[in-house]
Parts: C-alpha cells; structure tokens; sequence
C-alpha cells in the first residue's frame, strides 16, 4: 500500500503500518516487542504519580490552612469550609473531564498529558500561595478542570502495551494513583508550616513564614516540572491515518469501522461499561469521604472523639499505607484477580472495606502505642480494599469498549466520579455540622461513625 508496508503479526492479526502516524509506530513496536514495555510502564506510572499528587497534598494541613485563612467564625465551621476546598478541584474535573478524553481521541494523548501536567504545576503553585480563601477555592476549581490527564492516560495504559500486559498497565495506573493519595499527605504533612517545624532551616521572615503551606506546594510543583521535561520522549500512541478497505484487511477494516460506528451512537447504552463506572463512581465516593474525614478527625482532640494525632502522626500512618498498596498490588493483587475474576474480587473487596468502617469508633478508646499499631493497621486495609474495587473497575470499563473509544469513555468515568468525588467532602462538612448541631457540642472535626 502506498506510504505504509506490510508488517508482521500482531497479537494473531496481519496488520499495515502507515508511514509517519504514531499509532501505527506504536503498533509496530508492540509487534517486534513481545515482552513486558517497563520503561514505558514506568514512565505512566510516574505521570499518573505527579497528578495526583496535589489532590492529596492538602489533606493533612487543610484544617490548619482554613483556621489561618480566618474564613470560618467559630472552630466548628473549619471542617464546612475546609469541605469545599476538596469539593472545588472534583467539581472543576467533572465538568470538563469528558470534553478532554474526546480531545485525546481526537488529537492524541500526548498533548492532553502535556497541558495538563503544565497546568498542575501553575496551579498547585498557586495554591500555595493563597492569601484568601476564595483564591484557594479558583486555584483548586482551575487545577481540576484544566488537569485531564486521568482519562487519556487510562487509555494509554491499555494502548502502549500488548493485550496480554493490559492488566498489568491498569494495575500500575490504580497503584500509581494509590500511592500518590498517600504519598500526597506525606509531603503535606511534614513539609506544612516548615517555620514552626523547621526553625534552623526556615526563618520567619522568609516565604515560607509568610505562605506556610507553600513549600509541599513547591516541592510538587518541581516534581511536575521535571515530568514534563520526560514527556518529549513520551510516544503517541493514536493513530492519526483514515481507514482503509484493502484486499488483506478490508472485510476485517469495515466490520471494525461499523462496529466503532455503532459504539460511538450507544456508548451511554453500553451496560457492561456503565455498570463498572457506576462500581467506580460509588467506590472513589467512599474513598473521597474516608480520605477527607480521616485526616480531620485524627488531628481532632480525644476529648472530641477524635485520636489527638499530629500532622505528622497522619503523614506517617498514610506513608505505610503507600507502601503497603506497593506490595500489596505488586505480589498479591495479580493472583486474587486470577483466583476470582475482577467481578467477585470486586464484590468481596467492597462487602469487606463497609465492614471495616464499624471498628473505627472504638480506636478513640486505645491509647499508644496500641492506637497507632491499630490505625495503621486498620488504615492499610481500607486503601488495599478500595484499590481492589478500583483496579477491577479499570479492567472491566476497558474491556468493555473499542479501542478508539477509551480516551473518551475513561473520560467519562472521571466525569461522573468526580461528580461523586465533589459531593463527597463537601457533604462531610455539611455532615459534620450537622451532626454538631443534633448532638449539641462544639466538635472541631469528628469522624461521623464516632458519633
């Protein structure tokens, strides 16, 4: 054919390469590659990393950002206010998520993960820079609805890879972003008010005394930076020829092109698709709430019912968490899936992680070190649980549309999580006032189950 070339099997099809399309580059190499693509592997990890990061970089100093922020008249209302800080960026991402995946399907996905790691690190900086509370509110509306990078980079997960690497791609996007909800903290944690905590390091007349939530900001923000630069050598993986109807593939070619034609018209009508966004939407719902409320009533006084943990106490407990998921996805995850199919490993891991929740309000009661041994452990399970589901979700929406369908139908999924996602930390603040003003008390933040 003209300007491409016969090629060899790929995955037990013939195929034609096209001269100068990147999808067919990308094809071509998965070809002549048969083995596991750790470089490229890694590199997604590494990006899927760095995007998340800033969603959870706030959750240990929130509380203490809205108190300086003077925004909230009695210390009851900071878990209201500090809800919609969380709300912001999910509402921004769920407006927009959809329009960016149908882009990627349209242009690529390298671009989209371009621009959208540029606007994560202007953004995020900003963030840190807040001298209001409204500022903190656009910064975090802006970085969720100009950041879509989640769908495209689902999509290129599965594309980059032959079909029997698929899971392992999509079980290092969930890993990834599992980690970085716990790494995220982390930074937040240790490196929040670097002048109280870091004296020697950090005078008070610097900008780090001015803007005291500016450094974990900061260092997130490099980290994005150095990313982009990796990005050059980031390889499209959309094919950017039309189709055509050869001898060798022509009957094959139309079926296909039908067969997208009718996916494009019934997407919405795709059960098998939208039943694992709706496993998806209500699983990142509850883990939005977890991780929202948990940090709130861990640094909450004992006498509030909460466990009197210092930032630092969070940033450690979700630092082992991260490390736990690691292991937890990388050596056991693969053989429960085999074991029992994403389905029943999904329903099991979801019944689990619900009944987990009831032995929260008792830790109130323990004291060190049984409470710290118990909310590790505790806090190890839940996150290892919630990946479950999650993973399994990724696998059944990706195996549920066409190829040059994922950017878009991955999009879709953020889309309605996100709407999830909003809800979810705004409705924990609402909750938590709420539950002040039935139960009478004057609770800073409190875990509602401790009620």
């Amino acid at each position: 054919m003209a300007g491409g070339g016969e090629a060899p099997l790929l995955e037990g099809k013939p195929r034609v390469y096209f001269d100068g399309c990147p999808g067919c580059a990308n094809d071509r190499r998965k070809a002549e590659n048969l083995g596991i693509p750790y470089g490229q592997f890694f590199h997604i990890w590494i990006i899927i990393l760095v995007s998340c990061l800033p969603i959870s970089l706030l959750f240990p100093f929130i509380y203490f950002m809205i108190r300086d922020l003077h925004i909230a008249e009695r210390v009851e209302g900071i878990g209201f206010y500090a809800g919609f800080v969380g709300a912001s960026y999910m509402l921004g991402r769920a407006l927009t998520s959809t329009a960016w995946g149908m882009i990627a399907d349209r242009i690529g996905r390298k671009p989209v993960i371009i621009l959208s790691i540029i606007s994560t690190l202007l953004f995020n900086t900003l963030f840190g820079l807040s001298v209001n509370y409204w500022m903190a509110i656009a910064t975090r509306f802006l970085l969720g609805s100009l950041n879509g990078l989640l769908g495209p980079i689902r999509a290129y997960a599965v594309e980059v890879c032959r079909t029997e690497h698929q899971a392992i791609g999509l079980t290092l996007v969930s890993t990834s972003w599992a980690i970085g909800l716990i790494i995220g903290p982390a930074i937040g944690g240790y490196l929040a008010q670097p002048v109280e905590k870091y004296p020697k390091l950090f005078p008070a007349n610097s900008i780090f005394g001015r803007f005291p939530y500016f450094l974990p900001c900061l260092c997130v923000s490099f980290f994005c930076l150095v990313i982009l630069i990796s990005c050059i050598w980031l390889p499209e993986t959309l094919h950017k020829h039309k189709l055509h109807k050869t001898e060798d593939q022509g009957i094959e070619d139309f079926a296909e092109q039908q067969n997208s034609s009718t996916t494009n018209k019934s997407l919405l009508k795709n059960w098998p698709l939208m039943s694992s966004i709706i496993l998806f939407c209500v699983t990142s719902f509850d883990d939005m709430a977890y991780t929202e409320i948990f940090s709130l009533w861990a640094e909450s006084d004992k006498k509030y019912g909460g466990l009197g943990f210092s930032s630092e106490d969070v940033g450690q407990v979700l630092a082992v968490t991260g490390a736990s998921i690691l292991l937890y996805q990388t050596f056991v995850y693969p053989r429960i899936v085999k074991v029992l199919g994403p389905v029943n490993a999904s329903r099991i891991a979801a019944i689990l992680s619900m009944v987990l929740l009831f032995t929260y309000p008792p830790m109130t009661h323990l004291s060190k070190p049984w409470l710290s041994v118990v909310v590790n452990i505790a806090s190890m399970l839940k996150n290892n649980l919630v990946v479950t589901v999650v993973t399994c979700s990724f696998i059944l929406q990706n195996n549920s549309v066409p190829q040059e369908q994922r950017a878009t139908a991955n999009g879709l999924a953020t889309t309605l999580m996100s709407f999830f996602k909003a809800f979810a930390p705004a409705g924990a603040g609402i909750v938590d006032i709420l539950m002040q003003i039935f139960m009478g008390t004057k609770t800073p933040t409190c875990f509602p189950l401790s009620r």
